[in-house]
């Protein structure tokens, strides 16, 4: 890459402490997180039940970040402009769940927000193939999603590079998120494959100060 790319460290409200959330969103914004990444799960397309867009609009007032919404779900349409309403700034969600890729992505356009695509760990990339002019956003998982806590899968290193490559060719503004295992330990080596934005749940959410943790990604990302 040839300009200092903008890291983005976007915790996962996933390992929030769900009784009190507003002040828990707040408090991880303070710390210095960039994004609020927000997980919802349907017990359908992944084996977990979270949250909706009720949630979504009870945060809302609570940051000023852009909310991140990863949708886990399936089917997709019928939810995004839900969510699209209650404040979401992204919205990205998985090829496997949407009848029409191309279509869904301009549903997320047309309700005013940020489209996404999301990739599980043995999901192909030939998906990107057609639609790149219409990404904002290419998340890859590094674990299997359904669940928080789950160790980094470290063949995500090589898609990490094989989207960076795609994205640079592309000459688009696109980020790339990654998303499960990230911690302080292995964030710069996630950077050095590519990525830019680095979604992190229990390893922010799970530690007492929050502004400890975030700080000394930023260090290891300052080295990467």
């Amino acid at each position: 890459m040839n300009a200092m790319p903008t890291y983005r460290i976007a915790p996962s409200i996933l390992s929030a402490d769900f009784a009190r959330l507003g002040e828990e969103v707040r408090n991880v914004v303070i710390a210095g997180a960039d994004i609020i990444h927000f997980d919802v799960m349907d017990n359908h397309y992944v084996p977990n039940l979270t949250i909706g867009p009720l949630v979504c609009e009870a945060i809302r007032p609570h940051v000023q970040v852009p909310i991140d919404v990863h949708l886990m779900v399936k089917p997709v349409d019928r939810i995004v402009p839900d969510f699209a309403k209650a404040g979401a700034n992204i919205i990205s969600f998985h090829p496997e769940a949407s009848e029409h890729v191309d279509r869904t992505l301009q549903l997320i356009h047309d309700n005013g927000c940020k489209a996404g695509l999301v990739f599980n760990p043995a999901t192909p990339l030939h998906y990107l193939e057609h639609v790149m002019d219409k990404l904002d956003l290419i998340l890859l998982m590094s674990v299997n999603p359904g669940f928080g806590g789950q160790s980094f899968i470290p063949e995500t290193l090589k898609k990490i590079a094989a989207v960076r490559k795609l994205i640079d060719q592309s000459g688009r503004d696109i980020m790339l998120e990654v998303d499960g295992g990230i911690k302080i330990e292995n964030i710069a080596q996630v950077a050095r494959a590519g990525a830019d934005t680095f979604v992190a749940g229990s390893a922010i959410f799970g530690k007492a100060d929050y502004k400890t943790v975030i700080d000394a990604m930023r260090e290891e990302l300052a080295k990467a």
